[in-house]
């Protein structure tokens, strides 16, 4: 089982699928998260931006090595997506395929291995031997949901490919500026200010050469720097939901 300081997001451990160690396991549908249900801020990739961009505002992360995250609360510890069991208060919420992946990943066994493995966090409370659920194995072979948890991760990683030539796209051009937004509450004289987290510069996107916006438009990088931008303006209701919740929003983000 990997160490937890070198584990992703949400992963106590991870165990290779075997067909021979885990020939009798099966999988419990469920239709909560618990462990989503304190987390203010999931991985995305790129390729969700215009589903997110509807829902909840798309941030980069602070430090040279920034990535987009989807933020579904303006404080660590608060989601107002979700309740304190972890299910959605809203069914058309989209939720990051980060999320969906869960328990799964493909993984490396050893530092040195060539080929990636799907493996599972062995303390999820939906995969086990259980007498009943979906099995993993028939007759020592994947089932078809084997095959499906296995396709998804493998598209997973491609996005998850896709998204690191886009952020070095992004950081090429000089486009991450350190984000800020205030929200001023009616009856409230001080403003809410968040910082902590990068966003994509307008002027600098704006002043960008001809051929250079050429390049990033015929990319498909242009919409998604304005799906980002664009979704900007749902701090303001991520912050409404909050105080709705009667979870005042402290006036500085952490991501």
């Amino acid at each position: 089982m990997a160490s937890a300081p070198q584990l992703p997001l949400f992963y106590n451990g991870l165990e290779p699928l075997s067909s021979e160690t885990h020939a009798q396991y099966k999988v419990k549908p469920s239709t909560v998260a618990p462990f989503l249900a304190n987390q203010h801020a999931v991985p995305l990739t790129v390729e969700e931006f215009p589903l997110v961009q509807r829902h909840m505002p798309i941030v980069f992360s602070s430090g040279d090595d920034a990535i987009p995250l989807a933020l579904m609360g303006l404080n660590e510890g608060v989601n107002v997506f979700l309740d304190d069991s972890g299910k959605l208060i809203e069914e058309s919420i989209y939720v990051p395929a980060y999320v969906r992946r869960y328990p799964y990943m493909l993984a490396r066994l050893t530092p040195d291995a060539q080929e990636l493995s799907l493996c599972f966090d062995p303390t999820s409370p939906t995969i086990g031997a259980f007498d009943d659920g979906d099995a993993l194995f028939e007759a020592g072979q994947p089932t078809e949901l084997t095959r499906n948890i296995l396709q998804f991760n493998e598209n997973f990683e491609q996005a998850a490919a896709r998204t690191a030539q886009f952020m070095n796209e992004v950081r090429e051009l000089g486009l991450l500026m350190e984000g800020e937004v205030t929200i001023q509450q009616d009856g409230v004289e001080q403003p809410f200010i968040y910082r902590g987290f990068q966003m994509i510069d307008e002027q600098k996107l704006v002043d960008l050469r001809g051929d250079q916006l050429r390049k990033i438009s015929q990319s498909g990088l242009l919409p998604l720097l304005y799906a980002h931008l664009f979704s900007l303006s749902l701090m303001r209701d991520i912050f409404a939901r909050q105080v709705r919740l009667g979870k005042m929003p402290q006036p500085q983000l952490t991501i």
